[in-house]
Formats: C-alpha cells, sequence, structure tokens
C-alpha cells in the first residue's frame, strides 16, 4: 500500500505504520447512519387474553415484613432556612390581605348607603326592607373585615419574625430586635405606630444587603405603608372617642368616619400585600432555569484531524428550531 504521505510502497506483512515516514497507513472511512428518531421501533407485543391472577403450585416463602408504615424518613435536625419560612407565611398573607381589601370596600360602601339613608330619611320615612338591608349589610361586611384584619395580621405579625432573622443574616448580624419586641412593636397600641414602620425598614434595608452599620433608608413603598399605618391608628382612635358622643349628628358624623376607616382599611391591605410580596421576593428571590435554545446551524465542512485528507463531511443547513 503506498504512502499517502511520501509515496514509499510498504510490504504486504508490514507494520500498520510506513517505515519511512511513520504515517498510518489504515484507510478512513466516513460512515453515516441515521438518528435514533428516524429507526421505525420494533412493534410492541399484543397483550395476550387475561387469564387471572399469578398462581403457585406451592406456597411461596418470600414476602414482606409485617411492620407498619413509617412513611418518608424526614431530617428534622436540619432547621429550615428562615427566608424559606418567610415565603411560606408570604403565601398565606397575600391572599388574606386581598380578602380583607375587598370585604373593607364594601364595608365602606355599606355605610356610605347607610349615611345616603340617613340623608334620606330627613325628607320622609324609609323603607323597612332599605333600612334592614342596609342594616345587614353594615353588620356582615364589618364583622368579615374585623375576623380578616385579626387573621390578616397574625400572619404579617408571624411573617415579620422570620423576615426579621433573614435580613440578619444576609449581612452575617444578629436582628436588631427580639422576637418579644417585634410583637409586642405589632400589638401594643400607640407603640406600634412607632415601631412596626422601622421593623419593615430594617427588614428592606438587609433584604438590599445594604452595610448593617448604615441607617435605613426607608423606600417610598415603605414609607407610604407607614403614613398609612399611623393614619389608620388616628383614625381609629377618633372613631372610638367620636362613638362616646350622643346626638343624631354625632351618628351621622360617626357613620361618615367608619366609612373613611373601611376605606383606609381596604388601602392599608392592599399596600400590605404588595410590600410583603416585595420583601419576600428580596429574601429570596425565585431565578427561573435558563435554557439553550437552538435557533439555526449553517453550512460548514467537517474535516478529518489529518489535514491532507481530502474527505469531508457536509452539514445540512437546518432551519429554525421552535420549543415544543
Amino acid at each position: 500500500m503506498p504512502c499517502p504521505r511520501c509515496g514509499h510502497v510498504s510490504g504486504a506483512a508490514g507494520v500498520p505504520f510506513c517505515p519511512r515516514c511513520g504515517r498510518y497507513l489504515a484507510t478512513l472511512q466516513w460512515v453515516a447512519e441515521p438518528p435514533a428518531s428516524t429507526v421505525p421501533e420494533p412493534p410492541l407485543p399484543r397483550p395476550s387474553r387475561y387469564i387471572g391472577p399469578p398462581h403457585y403450585g406451592e406456597p411461596q416463602r418470600w414476602g414482606f415484613p409485617a411492620a407498619p408504615w413509617t412513611g418518608a424518613v424526614i431530617d428534622s435536625a436540619r432547621p429550615v432556612p428562615p427566608e424559606r419560612q418567610a415565603r411560606s407565611l408570604a403565601a398565606v398573607a397575600g391572599p388574606l390581605l386581598w380578602a380583607l381589601a375587598a370585604v373593607a370596600l364594601l364595608a365602606a360602601g355599606a355605610e356610605t348607603w347607610r349615611y345616603v339613608l340617613l340623608l334620606a330619611s330627613r325628607e320622609g320615612a324609609l323603607s323597612a326592607d332599605a333600612v334592614a338591608a342596609s342594616d345587614a349589610l353594615v353588620l356582615a361586611a364589618g364583622t368579615g373585615t374585623v375576623l380578616l384584619g385579626l387573621a390578616a395580621g397574625g400572619v404579617v405579625v408571624a411573617w415579620s419574625l422570620p423576615a426579621a432573622a433573614a435580613a440578619a443574616a444576609r449581612s452575617d448580624s444578629l436582628p436588631s430586635r427580639s422576637w418579644r419586641e417585634i410583637v409586642l412593636g405589632w400589638v401594643v397600641p400607640g407603640w406600634n405606630l412607632a415601631v412596626a414602620g422601622p421593623v419593615l425598614a430594617e427588614i428592606e434595608h438587609g433584604a438590599l444587603d445594604r452595610a448593617p452599620d448604615r441607617r435605613p433608608q426607608p423606600s417610598r413603598l415603605v414609607g407610604l405603608w407607614w403614613v398609612l399605618w399611623v393614619a389608620g391608628g388616628v383614625l381609629t382612635a377618633i372613631a372610638l372617642v367620636w362613638s362616646w358622643r350622643t346626638g343624631v349628628q354625632a351618628r351621622a358624623d360617626g357613620v361618615v368616619l367608619h366609612a373613611l376607616l373601611d376605606l383606609l382599611a381596604a388601602v392599608m391591605a392592599g399596600v400590605t400585600a404588595m410590600l410583603v410580596g416585595r420583601l419576600t421576593v428580596l429574601l429570596n428571590p425565585v431565578r427561573a432555569p435558563r435554557r439553550r435554545l437552538l435557533l439555526a446551524v449553517g453550512d460548514r465542512h467537517v474535516t478529518a484531524p489529518n489535514g491532507d485528507l481530502a474527505s469531508s463531511v457536509t452539514l445540512p443547513a437546518a432551519g429554525p428550531v421552535t420549543p415544543a
């Protein structure tokens, strides 16, 4: 066989390398095979007729041990990260807060209807059915607002505890307040107006990976929440004091105050839902997996590693690939 590099003719019983230049004398061949997707699958055997469960000629000696079901083994010694706890509680707080906003708007509408009936009663008698429907709507919406407010408020307070721990852990520092101080700062009247806002500002400060020795600078959303929180507390105190007054005009003013309070509660619930969701995403962002999508393949030639060979393979062009 002549050497493709130097042309030296080797004997038939020679080694597979050229004795002059050391070139490998074996012939390289390119074999094209169809991809696996184009090869037809063998036909599946047709299912036979069901003849009943399996039977054995003698009793079998194998089986499962007679032990109770224990379920999956869970490592309870490993604590759950606080950011995951905050995300779980935020998933519960969000729907409760939006439901509270809807019921509070309904309560504000019911109080507005009652005030319209009070204005209409100055010129004549009112319908008994309209008054009964208005009273029932005010009672139902008011009770629902209070119950949903307590439930949503409890979840938000519970969410703030792991959120504060997760925010402090991002900067390898300790929370500035203990869990007792955070809970009391939410529930103690008067004190909560001055503590709840800084708690959320500190959570946002840590979630944004800012230096722990810097003073927190609340964002516009946190500042808006704090203003609404203080306004709600002040308006609640005014409504409670106003309820002790007597007289027709005092009762009419009380209806207006309750309508404003319900409207403020609806706005407060919506802003709180957005704020809790934003801080939770900052503490534990969910990163979507990235995929590489082949759009097109151009014409190109693939040559053997040895450049002196003339054989080559041409890859056909492929059109755009659309995702399934």
